[in-house]
């Protein structure tokens, strides 16, 4: 029965009740993310009168109904008769605000916030602050933890007054006896601080940062470190140095890891907010300390921030205080502490410059790309371009060359397919001279390798280096190569020669593929192997395009592509024949 249509006025909120009791969850949840609908059928004043009185009553116990629902009515301002009506909506989050689930409230707490962003002035007196008062005075923690997200979305909006009351409840709520309460309030307090004129910032803000940062949970304490960067966004220069900055001087030191971890974590944006004159005088010597922290996972963040705190302070500040700590860390105890900071160490190489970079900076590269832990050798290779960039190719070579044809041969394939992706960059600044003397031969080995995501690369890398040095380099470098394996035993070698050739297709001109790659492809259309035959088909639907281009060409699609896959076509494998009547297809 149609929902407009029926006389019954009540009828839909029965057949909602029905559902949202139904023993099964799942239709609960249909029920709820079907709400919108019915909306619609309702009409904007039944949903006002019926629809919102009944999700205001009828609260489910299964908390992912609740955090479905609580989900709908952030969206649901258009359904109630739009910005005029949104307090209407008000009613049922402030429910959901209360309960016992964190993930239902703080869905609760950010469609509120959606719903305050669209109230008047007068519906946030009446309605928006009256729900903040209520839930921050709840006799339960939960409620009151909800109401600490909700100042910062209604704050700009309320009376001169209000906003009074406003600073002066979230003041309590961050000297609440209860510690879950204190810390939603620290994860709030700088959203807050965003919204208020700087003159309440320093009167109200700074003096509960201040308390919230000496507070007696180290949980309390690690939320005001992204606190401290939201304030000092608003402040002056002067002002972050007179406010912040005994503050910080002790977070640095707090005898909680997590909260100084939580400072090397974000100190290259403590840094950027606090500016370069407070940086330079004041944060060095704590920046020095978080990189000699006792505990790795500090030492592990504060690594992770050393080349983006370098671009703040002065290059002999960084050779004097910064680059000691660094040459500790390459050798750390901790293979994580040594990883990030393989990570960032090429960092440092455009704020030291060619004279720095290559006086420092390239034996902690070569220690580091010999380190025993895989993801530190990965690290570093996967950053190298940006040595490259400072020091140029002739330095990087003679220094780390070596180290790199090293590491092409390392045990964990996954730092040889590193190795691989940076050989095409290497390739183009050594010049195909010396690339072929130094390199040309290991970049063939890897065809042969037993992990398959290495062969693959390996086939990429080829292309990639065909289009650095040109066809005819290609042609007569490593084209030869490929196709010997093609007569190879092993039927691993042949399918290699299939992929390589079929990926370097495009990057040749047809006049090769018709001399040396199609001669191959057609005498493996009769390989043993059905895996090979299948292939052999792929391979002929890629080939086709290029050998159009050419008129010369062209001819071999009817004098040798055509019946080759018409034999393709009648094999007895399926898979075979599957791929070559889509091959034939792509021929018409």
């Amino acid at each position: 029965m149609n929902i407009e249509e029926t006389e019954d006025s009540l009828y839909p909120i029965a057949v909602l009740l029905d559902e949202l009791r139904a023993d099964d969850v799942n239709f609960r949840l249909n029920a709820i993310r079907r709400l919108s609908t019915i909306a619609l059928a309702l009409g904007v004043q039944r949903t006002r009168d019926e629809l919102i009185p009944f999700l205001d009553e009828s609260i489910d116990d299964e908390d992912e109904v609740l955090l479905a629902l609580a989900e709908e009515l952030g969206n649901f301002c258009e359904y109630v008769g739009g910005k005029e009506h949104a307090h209407i909506i008000l009613g049922p989050l402030e429910n959901l605000a209360a309960v016992e689930e964190t993930l239902v409230r703080e869905k609760a707490v950010e469609s509120l916030t959606k719903i305050a962003a669209v109230l008047s002035q007068q519906q946030i007196e009446d309605y928006y602050i009256p729900l903040i008062k209520r839930l921050g005075s709840g006799d339960w923690f939960t409620s009151r933890t909800s109401a600490c997200g909700l100042y910062a979305a209604g704050y700009q909006n309320a009376t001169p007054s209000s906003q009074e009351d406003l600073r002066s409840m979230f003041k309590a709520l961050a000297q609440d006896d209860t510690p879950m309460v204190r810390r939603a309030a620290a994860a709030n307090l700088g959203k807050f601080a965003k919204k208020i004129p700087k003159e309440h910032v320093i009167l109200d803000i700074v003096p509960l940062f201040s308390k919230l940062a000496e507070d007696e949970q180290d949980s309390v304490r690690l939320l005001t470190v992204e606190d401290l960067v939201a304030i000092a966004e608003v402040l002056s220069k002067d002002e972050c140095k007179n406010y912040l900055l005994q503050t910080l001087r002790s977070m640095v030191s707090d005898k909680s890891w997590r909260v100084r971890y939580m400072i090397a974590e974000n100190f290259v944006k403590i840094a950027k907010a606090v500016g370069d004159e407070v940086t330079r005088e004041n944060l060095v010597m704590a920046f020095v300390n978080l990189l000699k922290d006792n505990e790795a996972e500090v030492r592990t963040a504060a690594s992770g921030q050393v080349p983006g705190f370098a671009q703040y302070v002065d290059k002999q500040t960084i050779l004097s205080h910064i680059l000691p700590c660094v040459k500790d860390l390459v050798t750390d105890t901790s293979q994580h502490v040594r990883a990030s900071l393989a990570t960032q160490i090429s960092g440092l190489a455009p704020i030291l410059g060619k004279e720095a970079t290559t006086e420092h900076l390239l034996p902690l590269f070569l220690q580091l790309l010999k380190d025993e832990f895989p993801d530190v050798r990965l690290n570093i290779i996967s950053k190298l371009e940006q040595v490259n960039e400072v020091i140029g190719i002739e330095l990087l070579s003679q220094n780390l060359l070596p180290a790199i044809v090293e590491l092409a041969e390392d045990k964990q394939w996954r730092v040889r397919l590193a190795i691989i992706d940076y050989i095409p960059l290497l390739a183009s600044q050594l010049g195909v001279t010396f690339f072929d003397e130094k390199l040309g031969s290991l970049c063939m080995s890897w065809l042969g390798d037993n992990v398959y995501s290495i062969r693959e690369a390996a086939t990429i890398n080829l292309k990639k280096l065909t289009e650095v040095f040109g066809v005819e380099w290609a042609k007569t470098t490593i084209i030869p190569k490929i196709l010997e394996m093609g007569t190879n035993q092993n039927y691993l070698y042949r399918m290699t020669t299939i992929f390589a050739i079929t990926t370097m297709a495009p990057a040749v001109t047809p006049e090769v593929i018709r001399d040396h790659i199609l001669p191959t492809v057609n005498s493996l259309v009769s390989d043993p192997i059905p895996n090979i035959r299948f292939n052999v088909a792929k391979s002929y639907e890629v080939l086709i395009p290029v050998l159009r281009q050419c008129s010369e060409t062209a001819v071999l699609l009817e004098t040798q592509v055509k019946p080759a896959l018409d034999k393709l076509r009648d094999d007895p494998d399926t898979d075979v024949k599957y791929f070559a009547e889509k091959a034939l297809l792509a021929g018409k």
